[in-house]
């Protein structure tokens, strides 16, 4: 077995990436610990620590013992629950959350605060709109991955990193264009969201459009795309076309392509997403 004091910090740095990719959150100890036997030791002393009181009821009277046995064995009522909030009203205050802020910065202090969305729970960051509405270019991927959780900013980690080329590649810097997701909180497992969670969630990713009024749209992911297009094409079916999406008063033409991630696991496919942000570069230039 190789020692973490064997490996230079390069190689340290890709074992935590891979870590990272492959879903792990925590690092734990060198050794295994037996939390059930030190558990099972500690309350062993504490019954040892603890002499056990006399019977109540040999110290009362018959009858005020009797009343104390029959207030024992009545069963207590089941704590309170957190009262969930059903589909419908969520999506209604998704809804008016949204439609009340007048600016970006606005809607992002309205998502932080939104609680009626699950997803929410799960998640250690919301991710918003990251970079410039001022290019007028917006990108949208799906979920956040694990790495946008840990960032609190979309496309960080290598899907971000290749994104990034990808851009620079048409002539497009991060710093030109603003990045988001379709959903601001990272999925438990990183799952696609269901058909009620990405329902309150419309109401935010159609607000940053209307908000930032871009000029053209990609959009990234089989998920991403039948969102915005519907049906149940799948992103080969769907992408390289130029679609009208509407969210709100703003109107804009966009266009579906194969996600970074999807590239680093099939690098095949990169030619098709060559030809697309081709046609991007194009589509945008003559804009």
């Amino acid at each position: 077995m190789i020692s973490a004091n064997d490996l230079t910090a390069a190689e340290l740095a890709a074992l935590l990436h891979f870590h990272g990719d492959a879903g792990v959150e925590w690092l734990l100890e060198e050794q295994p610990v037996d939390r059930v036997a030190a558990f099972a030791a500690e309350r062993e002393a504490r019954q040892i620590r603890t002499p056990t009181p006399a019977p109540a009821t040999a110290q009362m009277p018959a009858a005020a013992a009797k009343h104390s046995a029959s207030e024992r064995a009545a069963p207590r009522p089941p704590a309170a629950m957190p009262v969930a909030i059903p589909d419908e009203h969520a999506v209604t205050e998704a809804r008016l959350t949204a439609e009340s802020a007048r600016s970006l910065a606005e809607l992002k202090t309205a998502i932080e605060g939104f609680s009626a969305c699950n997803l929410k729970m799960s998640a250690r960051s919301t991710i918003f709109a990251d970079g410039a509405a001022t290019g007028r270019i917006m990108v949208i991927g799906p979920i956040p991955n694990g790495d946008d959780d840990r960032e609190g900013l979309p496309f960080s980690g290598r899907p971000g990193q290749l994104l990034d080329r990808m851009l620079a590649a048409i002539g497009i810097t991060r710093a030109d264009t603003l990045l988001t997701t379709v959903i601001p909180w990272r999925p438990p497992g990183d799952r696609m969201p269901s058909v009620p969670e990405s329902a309150i969630c419309r109401p935010f990713i159609e607000r940053q459009i209307e908000l930032a009024e871009p000029r053209a749209v990609l959009l990234l992911g089989n998920y991403t795309a039948r969102f915005f297009f519907g049906g149940n094409e799948t992103i080969h079916g769907l992408r390289g076309q130029w679609r009208e999406i509407a969210c709100g008063n703003h109107t804009v033409p966009a266009m579906a392509s194969l996600h970074p991630q999807e590239l680093l696991t099939a690098p095949a496919t990169k030619a098709l997403a060559w030809q697309d942000l081709l046609a991007f570069k194009r589509r945008i230039a003559a804009i």
